[in-house]
């Protein structure tokens, strides 16, 4: 009796061997043709490393960037728990796809800071946009400058909900003095995706600004980050 090619056995093998060879393939292409040169899924497939028996690792990156509407700033959002929806994705597959979008965001965030000086609002962008940007929660940072206008620090303030988060005017002058700024940009998001300014951030702009003054501290902006579009406070004179 020939060998039977629907035998469970032969056909887990031959699925595995597949597998196998797809998932090596953006390895090979990366090496001779440089990162750039991979799709958004060979990327993603890479990190995952390998397959199931049922899927390639570039059919499970295909899964998981479906699962962020094929948009890699709603990919940015997705958490571990997120990631895990996806049948063949566990924890550490999860985790490991979470840390290196991380350190892209951190990568975007240290290109900004070495930005020498901070004049106006879009100077400010390459800092904030890749801190805020992917957020489900309200987060409000502040950038500490100097009499130059140069980043002293950035620094996350506070962590709220998903429709607000409070900004203490008290520790956040005690950090400039602290840091020995001398100026400071405000700056939060907005996860509903509006960017327009509530009642609440309006006063608390004026207050802060206000408070800051008092102490020979200037206030240069408060910018809103709504998913990639922003505004700012200062551009729109609204303190």
């Amino acid at each position: 009796m020939g060998r039977s090619y629907f035998h469970p056995l032969y056909m887990a093998m031959n699925l595995s061997i597949k597998n196998w060879a797809e998932d090596e393939r953006p390895r090979e292409k990366m090496l001779q043709k440089g990162a750039a040169a991979l799709a958004d899924a060979e990327l993603l497939g890479i990190l995952i490393a390998s397959g199931t028996r049922e899927r390639s690792a570039i059919e499970l990156a295909r899964d998981i960037l479906q699962l962020a509407g094929n948009n890699l700033l709603e990919l940015g959002k997705l958490t571990p728990a997120d990631l895990q929806k996806v049948k063949g994705i566990g924890e550490a597959r999860a985790i490991t796809i979470c840390a290196a979008l991380e350190l892209g965001r951190r990568r975007q965030m240290s290109e900004g800071l070495e930005r020498p000086v901070i004049g106006r609002s879009k100077d400010a962008l390459p800092i904030v946009m890749p801190l805020l940007q992917d957020l489900a929660h309200e987060v409000m940072c502040v950038l500490y400058l100097n009499t130059a206008n140069k980043v002293l620090r950035t620094e996350v303030i506070s962590s709220g909900g998903l429709t607000g988060t409070v900004a203490d005017i008290k520790v956040i002058l005690r950090n400039c003095l602290l840091n020995n700024a001398t100026g400071l940009i405000l700056a939060h998001n907005h996860p509903s995706g509006d960017t327009k300014a509530s009642a609440q951030d309006i006063a608390l702009t004026k207050a802060m600004k206000e408070a800051a003054r008092l102490m020979d501290i200037r206030l240069l902006d408060h910018i809103i980050v709504a998913g990639h579009q922003h505004l700012s406070l200062a551009d729109e004179g609204l303190f």
